[in-house]
């Protein structure tokens, strides 16, 4: 069967993409590996709870935010519904505390309350973020590090280390992510706020994939893409397969365009050799970003009745003293690593029957600590790490273990297993200064990028954008010709 367009993954890149060209009219088809849409924009179920995958906070939409106009193109406003979030962040690190508001100005003077003599460096670093298209790097001023840019305007290592507390939303190490990069995605949570999505991130990715039908494209799940089929130098068509079954027989379907919405270095391994090869050879400047480990929770009581108050907490170990020791401290035993947790239920009760609640811990990890654990070795592992956790989350929410009724964890074979993603990353290609962009692959015609790992970067508004302006583009191209 002729299509107009393939999307090779049904991540909310994929899902933007293919319902921004479902609407103008094209037929398309999305291919999708998982048994159900959404790539990390998923949640799951255990008994009663109702547990997220991957969305912590979404910036906005707010504002001039550009997911605006893309929900309301592809009717997200009004059948999904944003719930607030309250305040920005929460950083503990022993007896040091904040609660760090989404407003600027009421961070800034709170800040500026707790650090007095650091006050013309925290109005440096607010105006980085509100105002970074004043300094387009590579054009005033080359991009370089958060980390040094911290350096050059604060003194105070406690300050950095609280401006840092969400670092793992995008990176492992402030030294090594792009500024540039890091002032438009954080500058964005400042200006827009931001929210949960009432009853997790696949009420989302579900409302893109039926928007897709409805508008006369198809999306089939458990197809794993094998192949992209290439002839005189253009994109013509993919080979899949059905997964879960006996056959490895595999499908041929020919499109005119094609979209990937898989990790570029999936898609290298996709095309036939010569093209592959090329690719490879494209992005091999470029690291791959870290991986994510979560415990899921669901608890048997909403956590409020404990005392608890906050959405969400970056806790830090005492052995991180300054951000130089961030990237060790990613890499440390479980009992020292720094780590996020979220309570879902101060926002959405619907997660968990009346009078439960869920929440997640998660931290930055790494695939290779985990790949060649024998299977024992594995599970033994993950009942370390979660007891660990739960010891250290009951120093700060005292109490919590007795209200504990279930617990899973996810590690970076997780994430790869339900992803195919290289090293099991999370956010694509690591963000780092200066970083090579890849928007599309000038060998092959008609074969786009909409993932995590373009121009974009990761989490949930890069994917969204990435997806909407990779079809953007496409649309822009074929009108052109």
């Amino acid at each position: 069967m002729k299509y107009d367009v393939i999307v090779i993954g049904a991540g909310l890149g994929g899902l933007t993409a293919g319902a921004k060209l479902a609407r103008e009219g094209m037929k398309v088809l999305v291919l999708e590996q998982h048994s159900q849409p959404g790539g990390c924009a998923t949640t799951f179920r255990r008994g009663d709870f109702t547990l997220e995958v991957g969305l912590h906070e979404m910036d906005g939409p707010g504002g001039r935010d550009m997911k605006n106009r893309i929900f309301s193109e592809l009717d997200v406003t009004g059948n999904v519904e944003f719930l607030h979030v309250p305040e920005f962040y929460r950083f503990i690190r022993g007896d040091l505390a904040v609660t760090i508001p989404h407003d600027p100005q009421l961070a800034a003077a709170r800040l500026t309350e707790m650090f007095p003599e650091e006050k013309e460096g925290i109005a440096k670093y607010f105006d980085q973020l509100l105002s970074p298209k004043k300094r387009p790097a590579g054009e005033t001023e080359p991009d370089k590090s958060l980390g040094s840019f911290l350096d050059s305007i604060i003194g105070n290592d406690d300050l950095k280390l609280i401006l840092l507390g969400n670092l793992g939303y995008f990176h492992d190490d402030p030294y090594s992510l792009s500024l540039a990069y890091y002032s438009v995605a954080e500058g964005s949570y400042y200006t827009n706020g931001a929210s949960f999505i009432k009853g997790g991130s696949q009420k989302l990715s579900d409302h893109l994939a039926g928007y897709i039908r409805s508008h006369g494209g198809e999306v089939m799940l458990n197809r794993l893409v094998t192949g992209v089929t290439v002839q005189e130098g253009r994109a013509t068509g993919v080979t899949f397969r059905k997964r879960g079954g006996k056959s490895l027989d595999t499908e041929e379907v020919t499109a005119d365009e094609i979209v990937a919405n898989c990790s570029i270095p999936a898609l290298a391994e996709m095309l036939p050799p010569e093209q592959g090869d090329q690719l490879r050879g494209e992005f091999s400047g470029l690291n791959t970003g870290a991986s994510l480990l979560t415990v899921y929770f669901g608890f048997d009581r909403p956590l409020k009745e404990l005392g608890h108050s906050y959405y969400s907490m970056f806790i830090y170990d005492r052995s991180v003293k300054s951000q130089a020791d961030i990237a060790a401290n990613n890499r440390d035993d479980f009992s020292r690593r720094s780590f996020t947790f979220v309570d879902y239920g101060q926002v959405d009760s619907g997660l968990a029957p009346e009078g439960k609640s869920v929440g997640a811990i998660c931290c930055i990890d790494y695939l290779e600590d985990w790949a060649n654990l024998s299977r024992e070795e594995y599970k033994l592992k993950k009942e370390y790490v979660a007891q660990t956790f739960i010891d250290r989350l009951g120093e700060v929410i005292p109490g919590i273990r007795d209200v504990i009724g279930y617990y899973e964890v996810g590690t970076p074979v997780t994430v790869k297993r339900y992803t195919l993603n290289p090293g099991g990353a999370v956010y694509g290609f690591a963000q780092n200064p200066g970083r090579k962009v890849l928007d599309s692959f000038a060998p092959v015609e008609n074969l786009h990028f909409a993932s995590a790992w373009g121009r974009t970067g990761g989490g949930f508004s890069g994917a969204i954008c990435g997806g909407y302006l990779s079809a953007f583009n496409l649309l822009r191209k074929r009108a052109r010709h």
